[in-house]
């Protein structure tokens, strides 16, 4: 089942149950998902990749969100972004742990033979080809320099 027709349904046991946040959050999918088929030379259609990346753009823009809400002590609107980040992170694949990305990301060097910080390019071009969707890209980025800058 696509990701189109899987926030679809849910989208109608959300309407059903009156559940206000799950639903917030899945109209935002939908909407993401409806402007990148309709971008031009998406012939209405969007690959698993682009969702992958859709989703995490949207994660990303409510955690930023929310930081900048939790500086302002707005937790009314922190609650919200809250919300919808947990409705968005469930169809995203299960995020790796510190430990796990760091011993991916130590053969990952290992492979690349990175042994410096001006190897960091390589290394964070082949780690975000492997860990998409599973690592943000800024966890990612300071395993990279903490590991290379030893």
């Amino acid at each position: 089942m696509s990701l189109e027709q899987q926030v679809m349904n849910e989208m109608k046991d959300a309407m059903k149950t009156k559940n206000e946040a799950l639903l917030r959050g899945l109209r935002a999918i939908k909407a993401e998902i409806i402007k990148a088929k309709t971008e031009p030379g998406a012939n209405g259609q969007i690959t698993e990749e682009t969702e992958l990346k859709m989703l995490q753009k949207l994660v990303k823009q409510r955690k930023d969100s929310l930081e900048i809400f939790k500086q302002q002590n707005r937790a009314d609107l922190a609650q919200k972004e809250e919300e919808e980040i947990t409705v968005i992170e469930k169809f995203l694949p299960k995020q790796l742990s510190e430990a796990e990305l760091k011993e991916v990301i130590a053969k990952i060097i290992t492979e690349v033979g990175a042994t410096s910080p001006a190897d960091m390019g390589k290394v964070m071009g082949s780690a975000t080809k492997q860990l998409a969707g599973k690592a943000d890209g800024k966890a990612i980025s300071a395993i990279v320099k903490e590991f290379l800058n030893k």
